[in-house]
C-alpha cells in the first residue's frame, strides 16, 4: 500500500506542476494547404486531436493505426464536422498500420510510396504505457517495439520522401512524442528487451528516452547533409488518455478524481505537437525537446552523443536497415 501511495502522490505532484493550460491552443497557425501529414495513433486521444487540427489547417492527413473500426469512426466524425462547417478540412483518411509488426510498417510505407504523395509532416504519436511483460510480433519488448522501434523504422523508410518534399525555407517536419518519464529512463544496450529485470515503468521510460536520443542523432545527420527536414521531440505533459488504462484497479480508482482536476485534456496535450508541426516559429528549427511550446532541457543522458550513435547502430540492426 505504501508503494501505491508513493506512486499516486508523485503522480499528483507532477500533475500539479504540469497542468498549465497551454496558450498554444489559441495560437493562430498558418494555413497548410497542399501539405501532407501522417499521424500515427491518430484514431483517438492526442493523435486524433493532432490529426483533426492539422486537417483543419488544410493538410491532407493520413491517420495510421491498428484499429480499423476506430479509424473509420474517426474519419466519419471529422468529415461530419467539415460538412457542418466546423472546420476547413481537406482530405482526412485512415490507413492500417501495426507498429508492433515490422512487416506491417514496411507494407504501410510501400502503399504510401506507391501513391506518389509528398510528405511534409510525420507525427510519431502512437504509444502504449505500463503494459505487463510481453513481446511484439518480432520478439521485442512491447514498449520498446511499439513506442520506439516501429517509429524508428517508419521514419527511416519515409525519410527520402520527406527530404524530397521539403525545401529550405519550408522544411518537412518530424515530431516524436516523448514524455517526462524519459528523465528516469536508462538504456542497457545488452538488455533492451529488459529480460533481466522487467518493470513496466522502466520499459516505458526507456522507450521515451530512446525517442529523444533518436531525435538528436537524426537531426545531426540531417543538418550534416543539408537536408530540408527537421526533427523534434515533444513532451505533452500529463494527459487524460487511454494510456492510463493499464494501471491496476486501485490505482485506476485513485487516478480518476486526480485526472479530472489536474490532467490535461487530449486537445491540450496535443497542442505542442501541433505547434511543432505547423508553427512559423518552428521553421527550420530542429533537434529540440519542447514542453508547452518552449525549448526545454531533456535528460543529461539524452545528450550523450556516443549513446545516440550506439542506439542508432543497434536499432538499424534490429529492424534490418543498413546504417546510413
Amino acid at each position: 500500500m505504501s508503494h501505491l501511495y508513493v506512486n499516486v502522490k508523485a503522480l499528483c505532484v507532477t500533475a500539479l506542476c504540469s497542468h498549465v493550460v497551454p496558450s498554444l491552443l489559441h495560437t493562430v497557425l498558418p494555413k497548410q494547404n497542399g501539405r501532407v501529414a501522417i499521424v500515427t495513433g491518430g484514431t483517438r486521444g492526442m493523435g486524433l486531436e493532432t490529426a483533426r487540427h492539422l486537417a483543419s489547417l488544410g493538410m491532407h492527413v493520413v491517420i495510421a493505426g491498428n484499429e480499423r473500426e476506430e479509424g473509420a469512426a474517426a474519419v466519419k466524425k471529422i468529415h461530419e464536422e467539415g460538412s457542418k462547417g466546423k472546420g476547413n478540412y481537406q482530405v482526412f483518411e485512415f490507413v492500417f498500420l501495426d507498429l508492433t509488426s515490422l512487416k506491417s510498417v514496411r507494407q504501410f510505407v510501400q502503399k504510401f510510396r506507391d501513391r506518389g504523395l509528398p510528405l511534409h509532416v510525420l507525427v510519431n504519436n502512437a504509444g502504449t504505457m505500463l503494459v505487463p511483460e510481453r513481446q511484439t510480433e518480432d520478439g521485442f519488448e512491447f514498449h520498446f517495439g511499439l513506442n520506439y522501434l516501429g517509429h524508428f523504422l517508419l521514419t527511416n523508410l519515409l525519410l527520402d520522401v520527406l527530404k524530397r518534399s521539403g525545401r529550405h525555407g519550408c522544411c518537412s517536419r518530424i515530431v516524436n512524442m516523448s514524455s517526462a518519464t524519459h528523465y528516469a529512463g536508462v538504456l542497457d544496450m545488452n538488455d533492451l528487451d529488459r529480460r533481466t529485470c522487467y518493470s513496466s515503468h522502466g520499459a516505458y521510460s526507456q522507450s521515451k528516452l530512446a525517442l529523444v536520443l533518436f531525435t538528436y542523432y537524426l537531426q545531426e545527420q540531417l543538418t550534416a547533409g543539408n537536408f530540408p527536414v527537421t526533427v523534434n521531440a515533444v513532451d505533452p505533459g500529463m494527459v487524460d488518455t487511454a494510456l492510463y488504462d493499464n494501471l491496476w484497479s486501485l490505482a485506476q480508482a485513485m487516478k480518476k478524481p486526480v485526472a479530472k482536476i489536474l490532467f490535461r485534456s487530449p486537445a491540450e496535450g496535443a497542442s505542442t505537437a501541433i505547434y511543432t508541426a505547423a508553427a512559423s516559429e518552428m521553421e527550420g528549427v530542429g533537434g529540440c525537446y519542447l514542453y508547452n511550446g518552449q525549448k526545454t532541457q531533456s535528460s543529461d543522458l539524452s545528450y550523450n552523443s556516443e549513446l545516440q550513435a550506439e542506439l542508432w547502430k543497434k536499432s538499424c540492426e534490429l529492424v534490418g536497415l543498413q546504417e546510413a
